[in-house]
């Protein structure tokens, strides 16, 4: 047998239904949003989160405006009980945010949970167990009596323990692990025996959680998976059905919003579809697609660089540069034609009406991306030489995303002379507008010292009258000038794009670096020139400050 054989593999069985509603139904609202990155996407990863990483990604869900995060599964893992104690002890939890925690629907890991979440003010605890024929039949080798009995037990024993801890807001979800391969009607008389232990009421809901564990099967019919357990759960107005999609197929999000459609209140995810084998839903990508269509997700998504920044620091993941909305490459338009229509649209499309410009399906600047990052110009365009040129006389290979920067100074440069530019020439253009070595701050020195994880970093920056000490730390040298930078002078710097290199062999090499920041929501990029390596970044960061300050940003 060919080993590529279609032949080994079933068609998934759909459900037969002759009064699906769903196809008819639209989208007005945003979903209650649960982030998983902390819990689903963490334990998804090579090397999970440290501290620090778990702390500095907290942060990031809060700012956006998750009011439900999962943050672990306590019960299994030291590092995660250690960080929800962190949360609690050190009143780290707004009081409009909920916390959750996963937990197998098993006594001793039960009783562990709740302790791990003693003195919290609100929670939900998140109880499940496997449910599909093949975990059934071959895992856990258990008639459907069996795991309908788990599923009850599991249930009574969160009770229980809740009524220990009265002084907690306790919130129930179960979940059927793998809804989406189990027999939809088993599916409901395992929630049905799970729903009547909680005996949930329209005042106080109970969340139970229909997860694609793994998907796979088209969206419609995980669609009509919802709408048909939607239709017969007992008491369906003491529920909040929430959905937690995987993309094994590629269409996480669409199942996600036809579940939505079909019934579904609740959406867990993470952002940029980190996950198990081909990732979590993305939570970015489906909020904007709503955001897209006028409607409000009630998440902050316009904060992009620092959403990037954050999740590749934390998962040491890139983000694709053509992830949907927020790949560095989405708003970047290289054909001719592309360019032109949108320059056409832009020039006429007037600030209070809808929006409405060629292949721009929204408004970049509402992600903090300017026009400048929308057409550029590439060696197909004819300004690919100037690239050339500039790294023969400096000696170093410009990353892509500098090349494209450069574009835009060394076309301006050739209009105004109308005529050819020599290599000098260009590297006039590239230092006057890249090397701000007049700016209003300068290196004066910086000491940097390492401890465990993490860089201790103290500068001195003249600003042409006096000297200026800042201190700050961070995962790396460069993260712990950003941060010093914040804490001396409130300067908000996130670093998207960086690059650095030698610009000649040897010990005694000059480097240059090269640093794209978002300050305040506007990119600024930049480089410097330097006999030391990591001066040279820092200067190259100090550069975009300058021009940031040269535009007349408040940084602050």
């Amino acid at each position: 047998m060919n080993r590529f054989d279609h032949r080994k593999y079933r068609p998934f069985p759909v459900i037969r239904k002759t009064d699906r509603r769903w196809p008819d139904q639209t989208l007005s609202a945003a979903p209650l949003w649960c982030s998983v990155d902390l819990r689903d996407g963490n334990q998804a990863l090579m090397e999970p989160m440290n501290v620090s990483q778990k702390q500095r990604m907290w942060a990031l869900l809060v700012k956006m405006g998750f009011k439900e995060i999962e943050v672990g599964f306590p019960a299994a893992s030291q590092p995660d009980y250690d960080f929800v104690r962190w949360l609690i002890e050190h009143n780290q939890i707004p009081a409009d945010v909920t916390i959750q925690v996963l937990v197998q629907a098993r006594d001793e890991l039960i009783e562990r949970t709740y302790q791990a979440l003693e003195g919290v003010h609100k929670a939900v605890v998140h109880v499940y167990n496997s449910t599909s024929p093949v975990q059934r039949n071959k895992v856990f080798n258990q008639s459907k009596e069996g795991i309908i009995e788990i599923a009850r037990k599991g249930a009574m024993k969160v009770q229980s323990e809740a009524a220990k801890y009265p002084q907690t807001d306790w919130v129930f979800q179960y979940s059927p692990e793998s809804f989406s391969t189990t027999e939809v009607e088993y599916a409901v008389d395992v929630c049905n025996a799970v729903i009547g232990v909680w005996q949930p009421t329209p005042q106080r809901k109970a969340i139970i959680n229909l997860p694609a564990t793994v998907e796979s099967a088209m969206p419609n019919v995980f669609a009509d998976q919802v709408e048909w357990f939607c239709d017969h759960v007992n008491q369906r107005d003491s529920l909040i059905i929430s959905i937690h999609t995987h993309n094994d197929r590629g269409c996480g999000v669409a199942a996600a919003e036809l579940a939505l459609l079909a019934g579904a209140d609740r959406i867990e995810g993470t952002l940029l579809g980190n996950g198990e084998r081909t990732g979590n839903m993305d939570i970015v990508t489906m909020a904007m697609n709503m955001y897209s269509q006028g409607i409000d997700p009630m998440l902050d998504i316009s904060i992009a660089d620092d959403i990037i920044a954050t999740v590749e620091a934390c998962t040491n993941i890139k983000t694709h540069p053509r992830h949907p909305w927020v790949g560095e490459l989405v708003y970047t338009a290289f054909s001719g034609s592309h360019q032109d229509a949108i320059r056409k649209c832009l020039a006429v499309q007037a600030a209070d009406e809808p929006w409405d410009v060629a292949y721009l399906p929204i408004d970049p600047q509402d992600l903090g991306r300017n026009y400048q990052s929308v057409i550029r110009v590439n060696s197909q365009s004819g300004k690919g030489g100037a690239s050339y040129l500039l790294e023969q006389e400096l000696g170093v290979t410009l990353p892509r995303w500098m090349q494209i920067e450069l574009a835009q100074p060394i076309q301006r440069e050739t209009e105004i002379r109308a005529g050819e530019l020599t290599p000098a020439d260009i590297v006039g253009v590239f230092r006057r507008e890249f090397m701000h070595n007049d700016g209003r701050y300068s290196l004066a020195s910086y000491q940097v010292d390492k401890q465990g994880n993490h860089y201790h970093l103290q500068a001195a920056l003249h600003d042409g009258n006096q000297v200026t000490l800042i201190h700050g730390q961070g995962s790396g040298a460069i993260s712990a000038f950003a941060d010093a930078m914040h804490k001396a002078m409130g300067m908000d710097i996130q670093v998207v794009q960086f690059d650095e290199q030698a610009v000649e062999a040897g010990s005694d090499a000059v480097a240059m670096a090269f640093v794209q920041a978002s300050i305040r929501g506007q990119r600024f990029t930049a480089a410097a020139q330097d006999g030391d390596t990591l001066s040279a970044s820092l200067n190259a960061i100090l550069n975009t400050v300058n021009k940031a300050l040269q535009h007349n940003l408040q940084v602050a």
